[in-house]
């Protein structure tokens, strides 16, 4: 009798643990389907981690902000991230590192960003990829910056490192 109580006991315990199981499932798949949405339509802000597709091109004349593209240049969609934003490109080893917006495209529509790279071949092998972009800055402001990523105090600035003729000055 005793162990009729403890296998009814232990079968109620298995299936209510069977049922919060499963409502922990729906709720976790509900929860990464919201975060996908969130993403998808977040817009940039300073500080905001998204998802962008990148390309590379190689080759080009003066860009949209008035300098010739060099390593360190991206192209992006102007009403995303606007001429002069700043932003962190991860998980695309060799090329993770930080960038500036200095050109648009007539392709580069959306979350899409366009890398510049000095050999031709090295961009076409980059293809096309999905990357994790963080906005840095937008813009040219520099008040637009993330705090976080802002020293809390300026920068001491030795004066022989800005003018190496100048004399170092003792105080007497």
């Amino acid at each position: 009798m005793v162990g009729w109580r403890k296998l009814f006991a232990t079968a109620v315990v298995a299936i209510a643990f069977v049922l919060v199981y499963e409502v922990t499932m729906v709720d976790s798949r509900y929860a990464a389907r919201q975060a996908v949405l969130r993403e998808a339509s977040a817009v940039p802000s300073p500080g905001a981690r998204l998802r962008f597709t990148a390309t590379a091109y190689c080759k080009g004349e003066v860009t949209a902000s008035g300098v010739w593209p060099r390593t360190g240049v991206a192209a992006a969609d102007p009403t995303l991230l606007p001429v002069g934003s700043v932003i962190q490109v991860l998980d695309v080893s060799p090329y993770t590192g930080i960038y500036t917006i200095m050109d648009t495209g007539p392709w580069v529509l959306g979350r899409h960003i366009d890398i510049y790279m000095w050999s031709c071949v090295e961009a076409v092998n980059f293809g096309r990829r999905s990357v994790e972009v963080t906005v840095l800055r937008l813009g040219w402001n520099p008040r637009t910056s993330t705090t976080s990523l802002l020293p809390a105090r300026p920068l001491a600035v030795n004066p022989l490192a800005v003018n190496p003729l100048a004399t170092p000055r003792n105080p007497e």
